[in-house]
């Protein structure tokens, strides 16, 4: 009995590993280790053609994961392949790619990825541990600098073999997602990179192994993806029916209405529309009359991208709650709705809208229990309604809501002095400026002028100014604006990337996409319980308490968003038609068998 207990106190236990061909966060995976496909594509489709796509703004380099430089980063991603592969729907667990196994240990202290001895980038070589070491060395050291907060729980990486990497996490780590997270990283090729400055805006396309390899380009004008013939998972299920144009063409435009008439002139072949107005009335023609260019509304059930003014925080002004829920305040969203957007919008009224994530009604339950570790720090209106927009359906609402914004000034410290809303106690009156991009510049106009001038009857001057896109993206990078109109796309599953968007250690990074400047302990917190959920309902209940927190803080002006995605295509396309609520996938559409495209 002794020499047992002896044994046991001088060879601690190791803990027992799982070896398995996906990782689930929670639940069962929706499909089972011997499927053939994911549901929502055609695993039969045609293989051929070619067709053009229009892509916005600019780029001056294939390196989508630095800080400088504006990156082709959608052409680059079918270039490059994953460790594995989440598809939409089954948010919360990955299937294989690169790595054809996955193994976890009963204590979480680890993740470790078993390549694909099959795996090999577009010049035959294989895919190694040294690879994928070098990709994730390469994204801490000198990448974006959200890489660093999104990977800070790794402790460590381990080569087993060539075909055995384990990522550490560092003791005490209880971030559930963080699995999935490392799955999701690119792999580059480390001999490729050898003598070259990872760091450093290039346009030397980067050794992939992905469906496509980038072909003819010219920067600013047009990218060609040709599809390679040789590509080692073109026969995975994680791959079936997906990347199935022999070419894909990426030409550039600065303005996404010029691209209506791109596609009716057959330069291009599809165009997602984000404007109302157009898709009601632009596609009055004979081409869609008769039936050459299609138009689809397509649903999907994915997180609304959260479009929005954004408040810079790092102004003094914009410290004052009480001055940024005024500005909401006086916000007509519903004559946009109307007499612009034809009714087809609804208002974005959560982060995570469109979804079963958003807070709804007073917090109850786990919820609450959450809240309630904050309650010190919180203030009393948390524990109730939620907020709700402004309504503007009459002339008397229009009245209610200036004398409402009026009425928050004063709480805020300000007063009208001489026509002016001011700061009483420094004297400055209230004025700012609200910068857009070039790329929906034009839309917005129309949205600003009832908006700047609602904000003039209660004394405060604002401006409107559109932007080039890479001026824009500069003057974002380094917090220099007053407001903005941006958009955040967000997860179906929020997890680690929202401390990069909205964490205290992000809002002082040049760069990082906590463009705002959130800095908030009880959102830091309540980020670290969503990021250490074990379970569905308490991952559930950590949302809904941020989006609650986040909602009464009034840190953005929410914009608009639809449930479906507005598509107009040439009739020589076609896509999987399924009652799966996945939008617009372009990488699943393909060539109708026997047609042509220019």
């Amino acid at each position: 009995m002794l020499t047992l207990c002896f044994c046991l106190f001088c060879f601690p236990l190791r803990a027992e590993i799982s070896v398995s061909e996906n990782l689930a966060l929670y639940g069962q995976p929706k499909y089972t280790s011997d499927f053939k496909n994911f549901d929502y594509v055609n695993p039969n489709a045609p293989k051929g053609g070619k067709v053009t796509f229009p892509a916005y703004g600019t780029f001056d380099s294939f390196n989508p994961f630095i800080f400088k430089g504006i990156a082709a980063s959608d052409s680059v991603a079918l270039t490059l392949d994953t460790l594995g592969v989440v598809p939409v729907d089954d948010y919360s667990t990955v299937y294989p790619l690169i790595a054809e196994k996955f193994e976890i240990p009963d204590d979480h202290s680890f993740v470790g990825f078993i390549l694909n001895p099959k795996a090999k980038f577009s010049d035959g070589s294989p895919i190694t541990a040294d690879d994928v070491i070098f990709s994730f060395s390469s994204l801490i050291e000198k990448g974006a600098p959200l890489y660093k907060i999104y990977y800070a729980d790794v402790d460590r990486v381990e080569k087993l073999n060539d075909r055995h990497v384990r990522f550490y996490f560092k003791k005490g780590t209880k971030n559930k997602e963080l699995p999935l997270i490392l799955s999701q990283i690119a792999i580059f090729s480390k001999k490729d990179w050898e003598g070259k400055d990872f760091a450093k805006p290039s346009l030397t396309p980067p050794l992939g192994s992905g469906p496509y390899i980038i072909g003819k380009f010219q920067p600013n004008k047009f990218i060609e993806l040709k599809r390679n013939p040789n590509y080692w998972a073109k026969n995975l299920p994680s791959r079936k029916g997906f990347f199935n144009f022999d070419t894909i063409r990426n030409d550039y435009y600065q303005d996404t209405t010029v691209t209506l008439q791109a596609l009716f002139s057959g330069n291009i072949d599809l165009r997602e529309e984000y404007i109302a107005k157009i898709w009601a009335t632009g596609y009055d023609n004979d081409l869609v009359k008769q039936g050459k260019i299609i138009k689809a509304e397509i649903p999907n059930n994915r997180t609304a991208i959260l479009q929005n003014f954004a408040f810079n925080l790092r102004k003094e002004k914009f410290q004052n709650k009480f001055v940024r829920q005024a500005i909401a305040q006086v916000f007509n969203f519903d004559w946009a709705n109307e007499k612009l957007f034809y009714n087809q919008y609804s208002r974005i009224d959560s982060y995570f809208s469109n979804t079963d994530m958003a807070a709804t009604g007073k917090p109850q339950g786990k919820e609450l229990a959450l809240l309630n570790q904050f309650k010190e720090q919180l203030s009393p209106e948390v524990f109730g309604n939620l907020p709700q927009a402004p309504s503007f359906k009459t002339i008397a609402d229009n009245r209610k809501n200036l004398k409402e914004a009026v009425r928050l000034l004063k709480l805020g410290g300000y007063d009208f002095v001489d026509g002016k809303m001011t700061n009483l106690k420094t004297g400055e009156p209230l004025e700012f400026e609200i910068l857009s991009n070039n790329a929906n510049g034009s839309t917005f106009t129309r949205v600003m002028l009832p908006f700047l001038k609602n904000l003039e009857k209660i004394g405060i001057k604002a401006s409107f100014r559109n932007l080039e896109v890479n001026i824009f993206k500069n003057r974002l990078d380094n917090f220099d604006f007053d407001m903005a109109i941006v958009s955040f796309p967000i997860s179906q599953m929020p997890g680690n990337e929202q401390k990069e968007m909205w964490g205290s250690q992000a809002a002082d990074i040049h760069g990082s996409y906590n463009v705002i400047g959130v800095k908030n302990p009880v959102v830091d917190a309540l980020i670290d319980k969503i990021v250490q959920a074990h379970t569905k309902d308490e991952y559930l209940a950590a949302l809904h308490a941020f989006d609650r927190v986040m909602r009464h803080q009034y840190y953005m002006i929410p914009q608009w968003y639809t449930a479906y995605n507005r598509v107009a295509y040439n009739k020589r396309l076609d896509y999987p038609k399924t009652d799966i609520k996945v939008g617009f996938q372009p990488h699943t559409w393909w060539l109708k068998a026997g047609e042509k495209i220019k």
